[in-house]
């Protein structure tokens, strides 16, 4: 029987009574999947996982989605994404430096991940926390007028890993993967509504002006970004956590480059994200 703690409001549960160094039961795994559903976030604290011990883990919620960045370099039978400042077995750490904006992982893929699972394996004295935000709280947030304008709304995503690895800064483009959802979009298993609009990868709105656009994205990024819709993960050794991208977004703390930082990712693939408005 496992025990699920809820750690804020909107965001977040810590699941004790599991190991998962073993096989999880169907009927454990069913509570899992809905304790997921209905906290966002979860979070297993005293974990000592290998990478078929996080493979098999993730493998409940879903098929595993092989790393999409640097295409062509990657072995694609690999599912594991190194977040580091490090090279872990012959392979270069991603994201390895610094703060990062708030984001929701591949919208700027046609199939955004759903989720994606990390492993600690070396923490930093201080910073490097993670910080995940409810879409959901954040939609049902807005003024309804503006609720309104944002789910007629398309959004332009791009991002790339080599040129803007934390946070948006004037650089080309040109190459880098785009796509276009709808700012609202529906969660195919909730049926709740929630904002995909993001500080990092949200580029424009469709068909608008620049200044209305960045304005328009800049009021709807503030309710991502409300402390009240947000839960902190202060990482320790050994922490196995979860969430699901199809109604959060989640963001790094700034830590220092002189102490090392290795979590061991791997994502859930995904579907293209149900707008909220079916376009006449």
């Amino acid at each position: 029987m496992i025990e699920v703690i809820p750690l804020t409001r909107h965001v977040g549960a810590e699941i004790r009574g599991v190991d998962l160094r073993q096989e999880v039961d169907p009927a454990t795994a069913s509570e899992l999947y809905a304790a997921w559903l209905d906290h966002l976030v979860l979070v297993f604290r005293d974990q000592t996982l290998t990478a078929d011990d996080q493979r098999r883990f993730t493998n409940l919620f879903g098929e595993i989605q092989p790393p999409r960045s640097r295409p062509g370099q990657r072995d694609p039978n690999n599912p594991v994404m190194w977040i580091a400042n490090a090279t872990i077995d012959g392979q270069r750490g991603e994201l390895p430096e610094g703060d990062m904006q708030f984001h929701a992982d591949q919208c700027y893929y046609e199939n955004p991940a759903k989720g994606a699972v990390l492993y600690a394996m070396e923490i930093p004295s201080t910073g490097g926390n993670t910080l995940f935000s409810s879409t959901y709280a954040a939609y049902d947030s807005l003024p309804s007028d503006l609720r309104a304008r944002a789910e007629r709304i398309q959004v332009l995503f791009l991002y790339d890993y080599e040129k803007n690895a934390n946070r948006k800064a004037p650089t080309n483009w040109a190459d880098a993967p785009r796509y276009v959802h709808p700012a609202v979009i529906v969660h195919p298993e909730t049926g709740r509504r929630a904002l995909l609009v993001n500080r990092l990868m949200a580029d424009s709105v469709v068909g608008m002006t620049r200044d209305l656009s960045d304005a328009l994205i800049e009021q709807l990024c503030q309710a991502t970004e409300r402390a009240e819709h947000i839960y902190e993960h202060v990482w320790r050794v050994g922490d196995l956590l979860i969430w699901d991208n199809r109604c959060m977004l989640h963001a790094r703390t700034d830590f220092a480059p002189t102490e090392r930082r290795v979590l061991r990712r791997m994502a859930i693939k995904g579907a293209r994200p149900i707008p909220a408005v079916q376009a006449a």
